[in-house]
């Protein structure tokens, strides 16, 4: 890790860079890049004015969920909420909420960077395992990665489906290539090396081996035991927080029924608004059925071709997701990898950037080029074992 942070000075100096740049754009020029009221960037799922109007309504002693304008949880308003607040022209109001967004996007880059150099480590050591020692430090963190995953249930719907990736990396570690490969690349290996006086420690090695990237089911049970734990606290506390209005099947329908029934068709760039602004209402509950459907026929086949490799099952079912989400935002159209495409694909760049198409083909080319580097290995590991034979 040391030696990574020497050959890297320029990160922590990049980072410092944007955050400074931010403060600049956030501090001189507030109302000009103040893009809160675009419906690229606002959803009526993520709207700033939203969450002031349910706000509103709670200091009212009135149902946040009156009105039919804010469709978030109950906990935001006690968290945000007292920061939509327009104290001296609402400057104050604005400067608290971009800084507070700040904080969450530096934290959300250094995530990623920790799983970005953990994915490196993995795949330094190509076709070898983790090591038990590496996967037993990952049963320390299964407490928060539950709580994460209630968390962002909780706020939206799709997350929900992200269960199944931590599941297997909580089970059986992070991305390898398939496990076949493990056991035979360490028989063709050890052949050229052991005769036959010595086949029964040869075995033993590669039961070893096996043994090495076996499932835990141990951890998986103790992830769900601290999903339970977690989700029972956060109704509590949603329970607690609407005692005086509406119960908990309020929330429920003012969420996530609000998500799933399509209510609010506000222009946004997502298929759905697309579909339902093209046609008669009279195919409403058809397209409903098909969207919603699309994703769940979608979860078990990638999570069984993909179960090998759980991050980027992870980053296929949220691509996924953002192409057939209700309410989707620019944010979710990963502008890095657009950008990208856009070099290499010049001519179809302007077909690419309307709506929801070039998120289509980042999916398939995505999956198509893993499933190649798979087939790859396979097949570099593929005359090792036909000499041995």
């Amino acid at each position: 890790m040391e030696k990574s942070t020497k050959k890297q000075p320029w990160f922590w100096t990049s980072a410092v860079a944007s955050i400074i740049t931010r403060l600049v754009l956030i501090i001189y020029f507030p109302n000009t890049l103040n893009f809160s009221s675009r419906p690229e960037i606002s959803t009526p799922l993520t709207s700033i004015r939203r969450l002031a109007e349910g706000y509103w309504l709670k200091q009212s002693s009135m149902s946040p969920y009156a009105g039919s304008m804010y469709h978030g949880s109950p906990l935001l308003l006690s968290i945000l909420g007292p920061l939509t607040i327009d104290r001296g022209e609402g400057q104050r109001s604005h400067l608290l909420f971009s800084l507070a967004f700040v904080v969450a996007d530096f934290i959300t880059a250094m995530l990623i960077r920790s799983i970005g150099q953990l994915l490196q480590i993995a795949d330094s050591q190509s076709l070898k395992s983790l090591g038990a020692g590496r996967l037993l430090k990952v049963s320390g963190l299964v407490p928060l990665a539950a709580f994460g995953w209630v968390i962002a249930s909780h706020l939206s719907l799709y997350p929900a489906i992200l269960v199944i990736p931590l599941v297997l990396l909580i089970g059986s570690g992070l991305d390898t290539p398939p496990r076949k490969l493990f056991v035979q690349n360490k028989y063709g290996d050890d052949q050229n090396e052991l005769s036959s006086d010595t086949h029964r420690k040869h075995k033993g090695t590669t039961n070893g081996t096996s043994n090495l990237i076996v499932f835990s089911w141990r951890r998986v049970v103790l992830f769900f035991f601290w999903a339970s734990v977690w989700a029972f606290y956060v109704l509590v506390l949603c329970s607690i927080s609407l005692k005086e209005f509406s119960g908990l099947g309020e929330m429920f329908k003012r969420t996530y029924g609000f998500i799933l029934s399509v209510e609010d068709l506000s222009p946004n760039i997502g298929l759905l608004w697309y579909f339902f602004a093209e046609v008669f209402d009279f195919f409403r509950d058809f397209f409903l059925i098909v969207f919603h459907i699309n994703i769940l026929f979608m979860v078990l086949p990638l999570a069984i071709r993909l179960h090998h490799r759980p991050c980027f099952l992870a980053f296929v079912y949220i691509a996924i997701s953002s192409v057939l989400k209700s309410y989707p935002s620019v944010n979710m159209q990963f502008s890095f990898f657009l950008f990208s495409g856009y070099l290499g694909t010049l001519l179809l760049s302007p077909v690419m950037h309307n709506l929801w198409i070039w998120r289509i083909i980042l999916v398939v080319e995505s999956v198509s080029s893993m499933l190649s580097h798979d087939r790859a290995l396979k097949q570099a590991t593929t005359p090792v074992s036909k000499k041995v034979l």
